[in-house]
């Protein structure tokens, strides 16, 4: 049975490979983190590219992938246009700020964006913004650094920069004028959004697109007739260019147990 790939700069994108696994608990998956050479989010469209493009063939040629999940905010905006103009039989579903249900979700009409400089750079965020313009305000909040410490497993860091980042989303509450929903514009924030909690009202609603991308993922997969059969095991490998204990120690942290790899060692694919 071929994988599916699931593709980040670092370790983000577990928190969608955590959806995808619950969703889909038959299918094999390959989560690819391109550590070597991130954080993507501070790069220019040209790199990104770069990048996007050698790990999508690496994963096509050494693991004959039947579909792509890009589980980066960043890599979907650059890329993912002509990833699927160069790769046009292979189904690669991406992703993108949501939002569209934080709009729908929010009642002030007041809403955050925390996201990465690229990601709120793009031409494909200016778009998304623009389309809901006239629904709600949108604030954005690039988060530089918040990416590395996440990937260097820094409570400090991500504590201060978890406390430096809400406060300029804010003011929150339900009145005029206060964000009630703040999007979690990239693939690493959900996995701190414990702390990024604490340091706001217990009501404020956070969301991020893992369930979403998981939905439209199984939708594709059953278009196509690929979905895996039950009973199939569901087995992860994890790769990368960078260090591979690190991102065994990764998915070990941030993964549920239900969502870890199942006797399946990493393997390392150069970059």
């Amino acid at each position: 049975m071929n994988p599916v790939g699931v593709f980040d700069s670092g370790v983000g994108g577990l928190s969608v490979l955590a959806a995808l696994r619950a969703e889909l608990p038959h299918e094999r998956f390959v989560y690819f983190a391109d550590t070597a050479f991130a954080p993507y989010g501070e790069r220019g469209d040209a790199y990104v590219i770069e990048r996007s493009r050698a790990v999508t063939g690496q994963l096509i040629r050494e693991h004959g992938i039947k579909a792509l999940v890009v589980a980066c905010n960043t890599a979907t905006t650059a890329a993912i246009h002509l990833l699927r103009a160069e790769h046009p039989a292979l189904p690669i579903v991406g992703l993108e700020p949501a939002l569209k249900p934080a709009v729908a979700a929010s009642r002030t009409g007041h809403i955050a964006v925390l996201a990465t400089r690229g990601t709120l750079a793009s031409a494909k965020y200016a778009a998304l913004r623009e389309t809901f313009a006239g629904a709600a305000t949108v604030r954005p909040v690039p988060c530089d650094g918040l990416v590395k410490a996440i990937e260097g497993f820094d409570a400090a860091a991500i504590e201060t920069l978890c406390a430096r980042y809400m406060a300029e989303a804010g003011p929150f509450g339900t009145g005029a004028g206060e964000v009630d929903t703040v999007v979690l514009g990239c693939t690493h924030y959900p996995l701190v959004q414990h702390v990024l909690q604490r340091h706001a009202p217990s009501a404020l609603r956070f969301i991020d697109t893992g369930a979403a991308v998981a939905l439209q993922t199984r939708r594709v997969l059953s278009a196509l007739s690929r979905l895996a059969a039950d009973g199939d095991d569901g087995a992860l490998l994890l790769a990368g260019s960078g260090d591979l204990a690190a991102l065994e120690a990764a998915a070990a942290h941030w993964l549920p147990p239900q969502a870890r790899p199942i006797a399946v060692p990493a393997a390392t694919i150069p970059g």
